[in-house]
């Protein structure tokens, strides 16, 4: 999709290998630079996503069992493009061809769920489900994916409301999720191998961490869940409309058969 010939020029003078260490093409460093800048991640995590993350990979043009750069080439890299005064000129270049093709690039996914009562207790499709300080509801949920910056829905998934967020979160990750934020609900590893697996990384909000007193506690996770939370607060304004997909006037109609999984997707960048 992007034409990488005139930033591949451009590099041709760059050399980033450091005496004794491994030299690596500056095409790919600029390509996992890219990277970095889009998920906002530092030099310490590129190298780590690098190293386990396929989608990352392919996107540079490392082979599955190829090594990866260290945090020591992208510093080196960034140097190199600073003293030539080609930094912004090539993030600007690339940036330009994506807006041409009318592609943005996707930081992060919210998943969240909300539960939508019957109509009649009779509905056999519908179950009982009981949160804290909450009135027993009979009835489905509908679990929500939606794109961080816009509030697009994405992927929805109906299920009787029963079923355990994390089980149903699974089903709606769409690819290249980028971060994807969800509540507590979503704890433990099944949602976070399908977040995985689908080339994203899972931002869980956390009930418990080591401390060493209730305070030190409190502290951390604050620090951990703070940023979780401000994400979040967008998903809330996805999940009336999509309610809607069996909320019909504040009731749901029987008879009808319950609306398969189905996405209202944006195209995802292949580059």
């Amino acid at each position: 999709m992007i034409d990488w010939h005139d930033a591949e020029v451009l590099l041709t003078p760059i050399s980033d290998a450091a005496k004794g260490e491994q030299g690596w093409p500056p095409l790919c460093l600029l390509k996992a630079m890219l990277l970095a800048r889009w998920y906002d991640l530092s030099d310490v995590k590129l190298a780590e996503a690098l190293d386990d993350r396929a989608s990352f990979r392919r996107f540079c043009g490392f082979s599955r069992n190829e090594t990866t750069p260290e945090r020591t080439a992208f510093v080196g890299f960034c140097g190199s493009l600073a003293r030539l005064d080609l930094g912004e000129k090539l993030f600007e270049a690339i940036t330009l061809q994506l807006c041409a093709l009318q592609v943005t690039v996707k930081r992060g996914t919210l998943v969240d769920a909300t539960i939508i009562a019957s109509a009649s207790k009779d509905d056999e499709e519908a179950r009982w489900i009981k949160h804290r300080n909450r009135k027993v509801v009979h009835g489905y949920k509908v679990h929500v994916a939606c794109h961080e910056d816009t509030a697009l829905i994405e992927r929805v998934k109906v299920t009787p409301a029963n079923v355990n967020d994390g089980k149903a979160g699974c089903g709606i990750i769409p690819e290249d999720p980028g971060n994807v934020y969800a509540d507590s609900a979503y704890r433990g590893p099944r949602f976070r191998d399908a977040v995985e697996h689908c080339g994203g990384r899972a931002r869980v909000v956390a009930t418990q961490v080591w401390a060493r007193d209730e305070d030190d506690g409190a502290s951390k996770l604050k620090a951990i869940n703070r940023p979780i939370h401000k994400v979040r607060a967008v998903s809330r304004r996805s999940l009336a409309p999509a309610s809607n997909i069996m909320d019909y006037g504040g009731s749901y109609i029987e008879g009808l058969p319950r609306p398969p999984s189905k996405s209202c997707s944006r195209p995802s960048p292949t580059i």
